[in-house]
Parts: C-alpha cells; structure tokens; sequence
C-alpha cells in the first residue's frame, strides 16, 4: 500500500483554498462577488451566501454559467495539488503500484422488471406508476423525473446497460447505484477503499447480483491479495488501471467523506473525469446532485410553492409571531411571487462549507463535460436517511420532522433504486440539452419537494428539527 498523500490541500487552511477557487470562478462572469469573496473575514459562517451567488451569476446567460463552471474547475486544478504537483498534473505521475483486476460473477437471475423498494414494499407495474403519480402531484419529484423512470419502465431491456461498463466510484455508499446494477445484470467496476469492512460488503453484493463486478487488487505475496484502491492517494494507479478497459465507461462520482476530506476525494474523481474524458472521448459522466444545494427552479416549481404559502392556515397562525420572536428568520417565504427562475437556497451550515465545495466542483464538471460535447447524467437526488446524515443529530431531527412543510425524506433503497433508474434513462434515451446550464440541472430533479415547499428550507430547518425530536426519541 502506497505511503503517498495524495490529493491534499496547499495549506492547512481549507477556507483559504475555498475562498480562492469560488473567487477566481466568479472574477470573470461576476467581478463583485469575486472581490467579495475575497474579502470575506467569516468564511465558514457566509459561505453559504457566496455559493448562492455563484449560482444567480449564471443565470440568464449560459456563458456566464459556463464561465463560472470552468473558471472554477481550472482554478480548483491550480490550488489543489497531488503530492508536490498540481492536480491537474497527477493522472501522469510516475505509478508507485500497478493494479490488477478481479472479477466476480453474481450467482443470481437478472431481474428483467424495474421494480422500487419502498417502505417495505416492492413496487412494480401499476404500483410504480401510482407511487410516480402521487409523488408528482405532491411536488416531491418532478414530472421529468417521473416520466424518465416510466420510459426505463418500458424498456426493461435497458436496465443492463449492455455494451456499458459503470465504474462506481464509491461503491460502498449508500446513495451509490451499484446494488441495484448488478441485481440488473450490469457490468460494473467498484472502486473503494481497501478496507476490510467496506470490500467485504462490496464482494457480498456483488456475489448476490446477476452482473459482473470488477475490482482493484494488488498483490501483496504470492498467495494473498489486497483488494480496492484510495483513489486520494492512487488516482495514476486507478487512471492506468481503467484505461485497459474495452468499450464506453461511464464514470460515476458517488464518494462521500467527512469535512475536508470530501474535497480530497471529490478532486481526485474530477482528475480521474478529465483524464479519461481526454483519452477515451466516450466516456460519460454520472454524478448525483445534494438536495441540500442551491439551484435555479422552474416557474412552476415557483407557483406550486406561493401556492401553498397562501393555503398553510394553520401557519399563519403562528407564522407572524414565530418571525417577530426571531428577527424575520423563521418561516420566510420560499421564493419572490412569480419569480421565473426561482432560487431554492437549500443549504445547510451543518454540512459546511467543504461539503458544499465538493459538491459545486461536482456540477462544474457536468456543466463543462456537457458543454464539450459529453454524455452527462447529473440528477438531484431527494433528501436521504443516510448513515452519515443520521449521525448528524441535528439533521436527523430536521429530517424527521420534514414532513410538516410537505418534504418527503427517503430510505436509502429507495433513493439508491430511484437514482439508478435515472441513469440508466440518461444513458439510452438521453437528456435533450437545453438553453441553458440551471435547465439541465432541473430536468429529472427529485428534490423531495424542498423546492415545492413554502418556506426558505432554512427558514423551518429549526422548527422542523423540534417537530422531529419527538420522532427520534419514540
């Protein structure tokens, strides 16, 4: 196992790289919010209104977008570094280990039916359609999402993706398709870490799928094996290890990682993007989008939310209060009347800023492989009871207590299925490219309906936090 560190920051300071990448990502399209970042003395505390505003920057002018997207990328390239080396250097540094492959062959019957797990049940056919159906009424989902998975329903023969290979980086994870691929038949390449734990769960469900999965291994003695891969710390080894396979790869970005580590990981797979998106031009791009997020929203979206604003009686009765006690804090208003794009500010501070940066390189990455011509299948994914989330106590409350301001929070299978389910329509039917980046992000949203809901999703995460204690302590 290699000693290198890897991809790291350039300094201990994390905010300093932070600030540095969204400044030079907004100096072109927005000069005023690039100098305000830079002159931000309370990053981790304003963050959040600096991402916001690389969002509204690129809106209403698709340059601009890809200005933002690209600008930053290239800076986030620049600052962080690869051992000694830029980043953007790293896919060609010299190989401390090569990789082997190891594959394993799933002993099951691939399942010919698009089928969802949800709260207990397994929904196929009419059920499907109907869950589909309520979702869209309720505004968890959006109709494109819907329609996406009822077009997969139709053509059950897409689900093994055949002539595809799914590199999941991150295969261990929760919200990761790769369960759900390989119960479908799907060739699938699984890239973790080479931990006991998660390559034990990894093999498990792999033996218990219908596809084959392929892994990373290194050969430690003549009789012993080490398999998966630090991608932080072995991005050449995993770049010349990918490139000896046949056909079109879809890279799929389903890491996640504690504070700043996320960034790590989250760099590594955009170098990993960028080299293969160079050598092997087919190669197509898979990534989920945070609810927790900022995004441009539809008018529609827009209306559904002043909608149900005007129609929450029961609010109002304690909404004037609750916002004179807190200063105009709580339950604010979800968007302007009419605004046609809407701006959804989801995030979260307890998540922070390094989470919000590995995920906006994320979208960057989609924006631009789009932009240059390559398959790209970005969703936002709804609001999920993930390990990671739920150890979080004040989240876990927020996210118990959601229901009340109409957010629907899901069970990982369901989420991981869902999402699955969409790739595998960006990938045979496609996503029709549209005027602008924000339109691409929208299109197939299931937002949970933070982005139907009445109230700034900040505005009610604390009252929805008390409403949900209850929950977690029965």
């Amino acid at each position: 196992m290699t000693n290198r560190e890897g991809v790291r920051f350039p300094t201990d300071s994390t905010s300093s790289t932070a600030r540095a990448i969204l400044a030079d990502a907004l100096r072109k399209a927005d000069p005023v919010g690039s100098r305000a970042v830079e002159n931000e003395t309370s990053w981790r505390r304003n963050y959040l209104t600096h991402f916001r505003r690389a969002v509204e920057a690129g809106v209403g002018e698709a340059s601009a977008a890809h200005s933002i997207a690209s600008e930053g990328l290239h800076s986030a390239h620049t600052e962080m570094l690869f051992d000694d080396v830029p980043l953007g250097e790293a896919a060609a540094s010299p190989l401390q280990q090569v990789l082997n492959t190891q594959t394993v062959q799933g002993g099951a019957e691939a399942e010919t039916e698009l089928s969802l797990p949800y709260r207990g049940d397994r929904l196929v056919g009419d059920a499907l359609r109907h869950r589909l159906d309520d979702w869209v009424s309720r505004g968890v989902v959006s109709w494109s999402c819907a329609e996406a998975v009822l077009t997969v329903q139709k053509n059950p023969e897409w689900l093994r993706l055949e002539g595809d290979t799914v590199v999941v980086m991150g295969a261990g994870a929760e919200m990761g398709p790769y369960r759900a691929l390989l119960r479908w038949g799907a060739e699938v390449v699984a890239l973790d870490l080479p931990r006991t734990d998660v390559q034990h769960r990894v093999r498990e469900q792999a033996e218990q799928g219908a596809g084959r999965a392929h892994l990373p291994v290194r050969i430690v003695t003549d009789s012993s094996a080490d398999v998966g891969a630090d991608l932080v710390r072995e991005l050449p080894s995993v770049a010349h290890w990918l490139d000896s396979f046949d056909g079109r790869l879809v890279l799929g970005n389903y890491c996640y990682a504690d504070g700043a580590a996320h960034v790590r990981v989250s760099m590594a797979a955009d170098a990993l993007a960028a080299h293969l998106t160079t050598q092997r031009p087919d190669t197509a791009l898979a990534f989920l989008a945070t609810p927790t997020d900022v995004f441009a929203v539809p008018a529609g979206d827009v209306a559904r939310a002043d909608a149900a604003y005007r129609a929450a009686r029961v609010s109002k009765v304690l909404r004037q209060p609750l916002r004179m006690i807190s200063g105009g804090r709580l339950l604010q208003r979800n968007y302007p009347p009419q605004a046609d794009p809407g701006i959804c500010d989801a995030l979260v501070p307890q998540q922070g800023a390094n989470y919000a940066l590995a995920k906006r390189v994320q979208r960057w990455r989609a924006t631009t492989a789009r932009h240059e011509g390559s398959i790209v299948s970005l969703n936002v994914a709804p609001a999920t009871r993930t390990r990671s989330v739920l150890k979080n106590k004040a989240l876990a409350a927020a996210y118990a207590g959601a229901h009340r301001f109409g957010v629907e929070v899901f069970d990982p299978a369901t989420s991981n299925t869902l999402m699955a389910a969409l790739l595998v329509h960006d990938l045979r039917a496609g996503v029709p490219a549209q005027p602008e980046p924000w339109q691409d992000e929208a299109i197939g949203a299931a937002h949970g309906g933070l982005w139907t809901t009445p109230y700034h999703p900040r505005s009610a995460l604390g009252l929805a936090a008390m409403l949900g204690l209850g929950g977690l302590r029965s």
